[in-house]
């Protein structure tokens, strides 16, 4: 008797349009996570406020909320890597406003209006690129390229805060790193500019105000996905402690740019969120936050699977911009909670 087919973890690199893509979405989340670390440490360096590192979650998330779901229909609509590349310029626009106002040190609610355009953009961004994804590769190989992407996406979260704390602590210059940002996103467009994905059948549905909401009631009578997507919320949400991470890099741990950007590299939920609030070790923070990283990986590439494999290809881009909007929504919004609460025990402590 003949056993199931030998697994093949390199499988979905056989085609070059996936290594591409691939690729060019480890360099492009790069990096978002170097902008990320700037933004953090510079916001906190002007204002001296956690308030302040909330409202950065809060200006990325009303965006997504607004746009995530037109975006998907657009996705559905129209080719899908044209809509990719369209995303990444505007977030390489965004990022040049950053380096501008960073340069002239412009006020501060401009940077608030920057991070709003970057957030309409990644709303557009995350539904194209996880629809496109299945186009990229036969189907045998689909659950292959899902961990490829994300132990790339996972890669990313590693390097980006870590180049971005190591060039901010070099430097002393955040708009280098937003200059940074917008030439990797300009990569991923390079990369995949001469790709073209199987042209697939798609039902097209009218863009009317009901069919915008095709993919949520997807969502909800899917019962696995729903719990997945929820469940992934709510561990997110709850653990937007990173976002006072420039906090406790320079106040408490006292290790500057270059440790805020290794706290980042590393990051979470649960246990590793409790010891990372009590420590006051830097090693023992780093760990915490690398458990909880690898915790979250291998809820992502369930949740991918789950969400493209099972889905219509006709509704593949709602699909993934209600799942963009759960995660997307519940990490800009827990960061936005822990500033606030922040604020909040800061007053009550005088």
């Amino acid at each position: 008797m003949s056993g199931p087919p030998e697994h093949d973890p390199y499988q979905a690199l056989g085609p070059s349009g996936f290594r591409r893509f691939v690729t060019g979405h480890v360099v492009a989340i790069i990096g978002f996570q170097m902008q990320g670390v700037a933004v953090g440490w510079e916001l906190y360096e002007r204002t001296h406020s956690a308030l302040a590192l909330g409202l950065v979650g809060l200006g990325q998330v009303i965006p997504m909320i607004l746009f995530s779901l037109p975006a998907g229909h657009l996705v559905d609509r129209f080719d899908r890597r044209g809509v990719l590349l369209a995303s990444l310029a505007g977030i390489a626009l965004a990022a040049v406003g950053l380096a501008a106002f960073s340069a002239t040190e412009g006020p501060v609610p401009v940077y608030y209006a920057l991070l709003f355009l970057s957030g309409a953009a990644r709303a557009v961004f995350g539904p194209a690129k996880s629809a496109l994804l299945p186009e990229m590769v036969p189907l045998p190989s689909f659950q292959s390229a899902v961990a490829w992407s994300s132990g790339g996406w996972q890669v990313a979260a590693v390097l980006g805060p870590a180049i971005g704390g190591g060039l901010l602590t070099v430097t002393g210059t955040p708009a280098l790193v937003y200059l940074s940002h917008a030439l990797l996103a300009l990569v991923f467009v390079a990369l995949m500019w001469g790709v073209r994905s199987p042209t697939q059948v798609r039902l097209v549905a009218a863009p009317t105000l009901d069919s915008l909401w095709d993919g949520a009631r997807y969502v909800i009578r899917s019962k696995i996905l729903l719990a997945a997507i929820t469940l992934d919320l709510f561990a997110v949400l709850l653990g937007g402690a990173v976002a006072l991470l420039p906090v406790y890099a320079k106040d408490i741990l006292h290790v500057g740019p270059a440790g805020l950007g290794w706290l980042l590299a590393v990051a979470l939920f649960g246990i590793a969120t409790i010891v990372f609030g009590l420590s006051r070790s830097f090693l023992l923070s780093l760990a915490a936050l690398a458990v909880a990283g690898a915790a979250e990986s291998v809820s992502v590439v369930i949740r991918m699977t789950l969400a493209q494999l099972g889905t219509p290809n006709e509704l593949r881009g709602r699909v993934s911009a209600v799942n963009s909007l759960f995660i997307g929504t519940s990490n800009e919004l827990g960061h936005f909670e822990s500033g606030a609460m922040q604020r909040i025990e800061d007053s009550v402590n005088g």
